[in-house]
């Protein structure tokens, strides 16, 4: 294990750093050994810091950064499972896995992210509304608690509940055994069309979305009027080997991952690049170019899924000061809300790139997940802004009135008050987490500030 030191630490959003002690265990005994030294301010574990807010740091307290336990145990290619390490990035389990024919089941905006991190704040994807979120594909793990113990959690119990998105409060996920996605090639089927207006895009997922695995629509929160909420939808799955061109390089090597890169912005960028101006510029471009109605184009996965992973470190573009995410869900029916949301953030000239739209199905057990049947937008928008906050809090109460919830793993500002509203298990996970930790040694800048 690497000697601790004091570093400051921030979510991906950049914004408000604190100091924590920095510990990288490498084995199993370094993590209970870390977990017993973490002292009176206590720990939480980190993977890769694709947490926008402050999820993964503790003011004053220790950070046990997991990306030092990173094998890979075992694959079943004829049942389609994997054990792993909880610090195995999604990126990695993609390369090693895809030869094989198989592909993880939820793949977020990113796979920048560890397979503990998924499970903590049980990560959603594209394709919710007919596999879920990550949770319900996780088949055990092994936990890490406060008295040192590591204890093998199985489906259908109160602590598998509490742990899958209970943001790392319950105690150090070590390993999860993972059912896998079966897949013919690397490339997607994807078909791409263009929505004139809110309306006309969310008639277009209500009549059509059962047609495909994965769904999302880019949103211009930046138009009004007739345009108001004018969309480029992107729905597809997985290519069959039948579909690939006869002859090809890809019809002879159908599972071989193709990944691009661009070159990082630098480290400091000129405030002021991301305006109104500018933002309402790009999506004006992103709209008009966009196929009016276009069907059956392939693309490579990781073009598909992860488009922004082509820049690395590409939330440097907001500046110094970093990002504010939002992303809330409201139930099926409320779509009322769901307008009247994008027509205030349009009236207010919210320059945030990307934004999307996404339909979510059933929700899972996860005492504090976030995903429930209805509509989830989700939006970055430099956190400079005049009156922000404010007006974030304003959007909270009207998502809270009509039963919706904010995604944890992308907060950084919400009131304490409103969580019991939004998540009506959490006096359950407080209750357990008292009883599996009463000294508070798992804890966080978010745990804090929630009192969760």
């Amino acid at each position: 294990m690497s000697a601790p030191r004091t570093v400051p630490v921030t979510g991906w959003g950049r914004t408000a750093p604190t100091a924590a002690r920095l510990i990288r265990p490498r084995s199993y005994e370094e993590a209970v050994a870390a977990v017993r030294q973490c002292g009176v301010r206590g720990g939480i574990a980190r993977g890769l810091g694709r947490a926008y807010g402050d999820a993964a740091q503790n003011a004053g307290g220790a950070v046990l950064d997991m990306t030092g336990l990173d094998r890979i145990h075992a694959i079943d290619a004829d049942d389609g499972t994997v054990l792993c390490d909880a610090g195995v990035s999604l990126h990695r389990l993609t390369e090693v896995l895809l030869p094989l024919g198989w592909f993880v089941p939820v793949a977020p905006g990113t796979r920048q992210v560890t397979v503990g991190g998924a499970v903590g704040a049980d990560i959603h994807g594209r394709n919710h509304r007919v596999s879920g979120s990550f949770s319900r594909h996780v088949l055990s793990f092994e936990l890490l608690t406060a008295d040192g113990g590591i204890h093998n959690v199985t489906r259908g119990t109160p602590l598998f509940d509490a742990t899958c998105g209970g943001m790392g409060l319950t105690g150090v996920i070590l390993t999860v055994t993972l059912r896998l996605q079966p897949v013919q090639t690397s490339l997607m089927s994807v078909d791409t069309e263009r929505a004139g207006d809110l309306d006309d895009l969310m008639a277009r997922l209500t009549a059509t979305d059962h047609r495909y695995r994965y769904s999302v629509a880019w949103i211009d929160l930046l138009a009004r009027g007739a345009a108001l909420g004018r969309a480029v939808l992107t729905r597809g799955d997985h290519a069959t080997l039948d579909a690939l061109p006869e002859g090809t390089h890809t019809r002879r090597h159908p599972l071989a991952l193709r990944v691009s890169r661009l070159p990082a912005p630098p480290p400091v960028l000129p405030e002021g690049l991301l305006t109104r101006r500018t933002v309402g510029w790009f999506n004006e471009l992103w709209y008009r170019k966009a196929p009016r109605a276009r069907t059956g184009e392939l693309q490579r996965i990781s073009a598909f899924f992860h488009p922004l992973d082509r820049v690395p470190h590409w939330n440097r573009v907001y500046g110094r000061g970093g990002l504010v995410p939002y992303q809330f869900v409201v139930g099926e029916g409320r779509e009322d809300t769901l307008r009247r949301i994008v027509g205030r953030i349009a009236q207010r000239r919210c320059p945030s790139f990307p934004a999307v739209l996404k339909r979510f199905g059933e929700g899972d057990p996860g005492w504090l997940s976030f995903p429930v049947p209805g509509w989830t937008l989700a939006l970055d928008v430099p956190a400079g802004l005049p009156g922000l906050g404010r007006f974030l809090d304003e959007l909270d109460e009207e998502v809270a009135t009509a039963g919706g919830r904010v995604y944890l793993a992308r907060d950084s500002r919400l009131r304490p008050d409103l969580l019991a509203a939004m998540y009506p298990r959490l006096d359950e996970f407080r209750q357990l987490r008292a009883q599996l930790d009463p000294r508070g040694v798992f804890v966080s800048d978010l745990a804090r500030r929630l009192a969760l």
